[in-house]
């Protein structure tokens, strides 16, 4: 398992933690965390949380943007170069609880992707909880997946170069896809994904409160979503064997209830043999990949040249060092 940090690497000791100590979130992370807890409604209320996820933050141009279904579940499709053959392709999944967000609040996320790899991403608007409990949202990703790879070809992309992906929760199912589906991916890029529904690490107490994603509302997502909290596909941490497993990219928050189970599922991948690497970025919260933080773009560039660069497991090529 390789381990990279962000340059943003240092402590930030002139504002104040929840907790009364040096704050690790850097200043203008700590800024919008402040600004966005006030505006951001308490766990319990569904309709007011759906109501809150929306995303003004605009994408980069991409050449072609078009919705359709895949197998019933509506997908946007973003394609950057219409027309190329042999790309990676990226089976997207959005992140807010599984039981918010879709298509629109994740565009702008979808869009710097693809336009930064090179890939085709087929961004899954998966049905959500609690109107629809586990498994509902796995079988839908399962079903993109299935749909992605009949049409890779078709939309220019190379069949063995798919790649699931997932921000939070979507990070959850794309974990959860790859345990389901191994042999039809070359590799899994997991954003601070939920993993363990026992919340039994000890960054869960440490950023409980403060930091936007909070402990509460994580309890509260979990029982939303329903299923056997041991179960594998589940609370993929629980899985019993991870020998197998396509290359993963874990991007995790420093200050992120998550963190903690991001770290430890790295490590049982790696000690599975499975090629692992892990970008834990300090001075930033939960969600930061959506927000104008350095953090955040730097952590799209990265994961960007981590899906451009992963070959057919057919083919293997070697792969050229991380920026």
């Amino acid at each position: 398992m390789s381990d990279h940090g962000t340059d943003d690497s240092r402590t930030y000791e002139g504002a104040m933690s929840p907790h009364g100590m040096g704050d690790p979130l850097s200043p203008a992370a700590r800024l919008l965390c402040d600004a966005m807890t006030a505006g951001f409604p308490g766990p319990g209320d569904t309709a007011a949380l759906r109501a809150a996820a929306v995303s003004a933050r605009p994408g980069p141009s991409v050449a072609s943007v078009s919705d359709t279904a895949a197998g019933g579940v509506p997908v946007r499709i973003y394609d950057p170069a219409p027309g190329s053959r042999d790309r990676p392709l990226v089976v997207f999944l959005h992140g807010g609880g599984w039981v918010m967000c879709g298509l629109d609040t994740h565009d702008a996320t979808c869009r710097t992707l693809a336009a930064a790899s090179g890939a085709v991403v087929v961004s899954a608007d998966y049905r959500l909880a609690p109107e629809h409990p586990w498994p509902a949202a796995p079988d839908d990703a399962l079903t993109v997946l299935l749909w992605a790879r009949e049409k890779a070809a078709a939309l220019g992309c190379d069949p063995g170069r798919v790649v699931v992906a997932g921000d939070s929760s979507g990070g959850n199912l794309a974990a959860v896809t790859a345990l389901r589906a191994p042999e039809l991916l070359a590799g899994q890029l997991l954003f601070y994904p939920p993993l363990d529904a026992s919340m039994g690490c000890a960054s869960v107490e440490t950023y409980a409160e403060g930091y936007f994603h909070t402990a509460a509302h994580m309890a509260w997502y979990w029982d939303q979503y329903g299923g056997d909290p041991r179960h594998p596909h589940v609370s993929p941490l629980c899985a019993p064997d991870l020998s197998g497993l396509p290359p993963a990219l874990i991007v995790l928050a420093d200050c992120d209830v998550l963190r903690d189970e991001g770290l430890a599922y790295a490590r049982r991948l790696a000690a599975a043999g499975v090629d692992c690497t892990v970008r834990l970025h300090p001075g930033v919260f939960h969600g930061f990949l959506g927000l104008p933080l350095p953090a955040g773009a730097a952590a799209l560039r990265a994961a960007a040249h981590w899906v451009a660069g992963l070959p057919d497991p057919a083919r293997p090529t070697h792969r050229p060092p991380a920026p």
